[in-house]
């Protein structure tokens, strides 16, 4: 970032994309931001005293709701070097593993996949139900941005904490937004609730993932920042007044997993069923995040104001690794080293012409660009 920035107020986004038990690889990320966070500004720094907007889809709705839903001292519930254990402690509850061989496990999941979601969900209601409690949306310690997809009404739904705390009818409990935004279309059942006012008005909801509308929430949070300029009569958000951390959760790129040749012979099972992937999911989601990402990277590159948008994201996974739901502990273990190697990684940039991740020279490591990030937030936050 330009030095005549720097004593700017600058406005802060946080956006972690959606991808089942690859939320552990942004949560790996995060852990090792605030960690130098903390070594900034003392053992209580949180990410959300650091970020105006922290923006979550789906799996990354929730690690949005455990940094920002208030404990009873009104401290955020979780420490990011403690969402790790969450999704090692609870996924495989979440997504139980069929022990039978590959041929029954392959034969049950088709067959789920024409009578009726996955995952019972139970265990996740259960757990989510438990940990927020009555916790409603205005209660968040930042701003969060939440989206989800109402199929009653094909729209999403956009649940932020501005909102909640302008209307009672958009004031939904955390633990319905986190049910919802993580419904996932063929693994987990849709959810429907309800949100009274003190008039008695009722406002209805029958939600599924909100990775259908925007797998990758970044754009949406930097929306919602110009629509609050909008709505007080300020000129729209300069990107060069904005840092943006977008956090990807990886995605199977490389492998090259379909191919025209085999598609061309897929009715509608196979489109939602192949090999023990789910197809559809897979291409809408990927091409949700990476769009979002072309779009925004555009966006800052045309104004001169590239560093201050950081996308990490890995597209290097292969078999287990790039799945929603494989929660065996090694695959899980192993998510934990993807993101931790990750770290490591050379800074990348989507090339605009290409589409096409490609690295940075001289801007070092993914690592070497959170250390930065970290200490710019924490000047950004001394002049709030």
């Amino acid at each position: 970032m330009s030095t005549g920035l720097t004593k700017r107020r600058m406005l802060t986004v946080l956006s972690i994309d959606g991808g089942g038990i690859r939320g552990i690889i942004p949560s790996t990320l995060l852990a090792f931001l605030e960690s130098k966070l903390q070594e900034l500004d003392g053992p209580n720094a949180r990410i959300a005293d650091y970020f105006d907007i922290i923006a979550g889809t789906s799996t990354g709705g929730l690690v949005t709701t455990m940094l920002t839903a208030p404990n009873k001292d009104n401290r955020p519930m979780y420490e990011a070097k403690d969402i790790n254990k969450f999704y090692l402690d609870h996924t495989p509850k979440i997504f139980p593993q069929n022990s039978r061989n590959n041929f029954l496990t392959s034969i049950t999941s088709m067959v789920g996949a024409v009578m009726g979601p996955k995952y019972d969900g139970k265990y996740l209601r259960t757990l989510v139900n438990g940990l927020l409690g009555d916790l409603t949306l205005k209660q968040t310690l930042t701003t969060v941005i939440i989206p989800t997809f109402d199929i009653k009404h094909l729209q999403p739904v956009i649940f932020s904490t501005t909102d909640a705390k302008e209307s009672a009818l958009k004031n939904a409990k955390l633990s319905d937004i986190c049910i919802s935004t993580s419904a996932a279309p063929t693994y987990l059942p849709a959810h429907y609730f309800e949100v009274k006012d003190s008039e008695g008005k009722t406002r209805t909801f029958d939600l599924i993932d909100g990775g259908v509308a925007a797998n990758n929430p970044t754009m949406m949070a930097i929306s919602h920042i110009n629509r609050e300029m909008l709505k007080h009569n300020s000129d729209p958000i300069d990107a060069t007044r904005l840092q943006v951390l977008s956090l990807g959760t990886g995605a199977a790129k490389l492998e090259e997993k379909y191919s025209a040749a085999i598609a061309s012979k897929w009715g509608l099972i196979n489109w939602l069923f192949h090999n023990g992937s789910t197809p559809l999911v897979d291409m809408f989601a990927d091409a949700s995040s990476d769009m979002v990402d072309f779009h925004v990277s555009t966006l800052f590159q045309c104004l001169q104001a590239k560093d201050n948008y950081l996308r990490i994201q890995d597209s290097s996974l292969t078999g287990d690794e790039a799945s929603l739901d494989i929660a065996t502990e090694k695959n899980l273990r192993r998510l934990v080293e993807i993101g931790n190697a990750l770290l490591k990684k050379p800074v990348s940039r989507v090339q605009l012409d290409t589409g096409k991740y490609e690295q940075c020279e001289g801007e070092g490591t993914y690592e070497d660009a959170l250390i930065k990030f970290a200490k710019t937030i924490s000047e950004g936050r001394k002049l709030r």
